[in-house]
């Protein structure tokens, strides 16, 4: 309900998602680290949506990376990536990923499509990966108040 919410908000403008500023805001404050893993050795940009699969090469597609972490992803997409490390990225990755994600589809007038419609299509995203969970994990803490 929460989701269909947000986005009925995000499609008629009632509501915004945060802006490249605030983005940018939250990279100069974090310094420059791996957004990964957190390291600061052997750093580089790196592409949320990799250009091989048609990511833009601009600052909001841009994020610091660790070579071992870049390596590591290479050209494979983000949710992709996340799955083959079994690990939950950091909410302002999945944030940036997921604003990536509702612009594409405004940009390319494929918001009101679903899955299956949008299946063969060659995206900068595996529209199948996207979250719609919590891991487990986030899942107990949040219903910790309804016991």
């Amino acid at each position: 309900m929460i989701r269909a919410k947000l986005f009925k908000g995000l499609k008629d403008g009632t509501m915004n998602m945060r802006t490249i500023f605030d983005d940018e805001k939250i990279k100069i404050q974090t310094g420059k680290i791996c957004n990964y893993c957190g390291s600061s050795d052997k750093l580089a940009l790196d592409h949320i949506f990799p250009q091989k699969l048609g990511g833009k090469d601009d600052a909001e597609n841009l994020i610091f990376a660790c070579k071992s972490c870049n390596s590591s992803k290479g050209k494979k997409d983000l949710i992709e990536w996340m799955n083959f490390r079994g690990e939950f990225l950091p909410l302002m990755i999945i944030r940036r990923y997921l604003k990536l994600t509702f612009n594409y589809c405004l940009e390319n007038q494929i918001i009101d499509k679903n899955i299956e419609e949008l299946k063969d299509l060659e995206l900068s995203f595996k529209i199948e990966l996207l979250p719609t969970l919590f891991p487990k994990p986030y899942k107990l803490i949040l219903n910790i108040g309804e016991m």
